[in-house]
C-alpha cells in the first residue's frame, strides 16, 4: 500500500544523501530502479535481513559479504553507500533507505502513491480513467495501486497517504442508517 515516509530519520537522511549524489551525475531514476531491487532482495530474503543488522557480526565478514554478493551488480555509487553504512555499523538500515529513496524520487518526479479500492477489477482503460482524474485533482502524476474488495459493493475507495475519501456503495448505505436510525422517534 501507498505510505508515508514511515523510515527511521537515519534511513530518511542516507537516502537523502544518495538521491543528492544521484541528482549530481544525472543517475536519479536509474539508481532509484536499482534501489527497488536491492530493497524486493532485502524483503524477500529474511537471512540476509539479519545478516545486515546482526551487531553481532564484523564489519569485516558484511565486507566479504558485499564483495561476493554485490560488486560488480550493482552500480558504484550504491556499492559505495553500501560500503560506508557498513563502515558506520548501519547496514541494517538498507532496507529502509531503499524505501525511503524510492519515496523522496517520487516525491523529486511530481509522483504520488495512491491506493484504489474497487468492487470488481477495473480494466486497464477504467483505471488509466481514475489515474488521470486523480492526477488532475491533486496536481501531481497518481501512481495508482488498484485493490479489490468486493464488501463495498460498488463505488471507490481512493487512499493518500494518511486521507481516505470513500465514495463506495457500503459507505453511503451505512451512513443512510445512522440518518434513518437517528431520525426514527424514540
Amino acid at each position: 500500500m501507498a505510505q508515508a515516509m514511515k523510515q527511521s530519520g537515519a534511513a530518511v537522511q542516507w537516502a537523502r544523501a544518495l538521491l543528492d549524489l544521484a541528482n549530481e551525475k544525472n543517475q536519479a531514476e536509474p539508481i532509484g530502479q536499482e534501489m527497488a531491487e536491492l530493497g524486493k532482495i532485502i524483503e524477500g530474503n529474511k537471512s540476509l535481513r539479519s545478516f545486515l543488522g546482526d551487531p553481532g557480526i564484523s564489519s569485516e565478514d558484511r565486507t566479504e559479504l558485499l564483495n561476493k554478493v554485490f560488486r560488480g551488480r550493482v552500480s558504484p555509487l550504491v556499492y559505495n553507500v553500501m560500503g560506508v553504512l557498513n563502515s558506520k555499523g548501519r547496514l541494517g538500515l538498507l532496507h529502509g533507505v531503499t524505501e525511503a529513496y524510492g519515496e523522496l524520487l517520487d516525491e523529486q518526479l511530481g509522483k504520488i502513491e495512491v491506493d484504489v479500492t474497487v468492487a470488481h477489477r477495473l480494466d486497464a482503460g477504467a483505471l488509466e480513467q481514475v489515474r488521470q482524474r486523480i492526477s488532475q485533482a491533486l496536481k501531481k502524476d497518481a501512481v495508482v495501486h488498484q485493490y479489490v474488495d468486493e464488501k463495498i459493493i460498488g463505488g471507490i475507495v481512493v487512499r493518500v497517504d494518511d486521507k481516505l475519501i470513500d465514495a463506495s456503495v457500503k459507505s453511503q448505505l451505512e451512513a443512510m442508517k445512522r440518518q434513518l436510525l437517528a431520525a426514527t422517534p424514540r
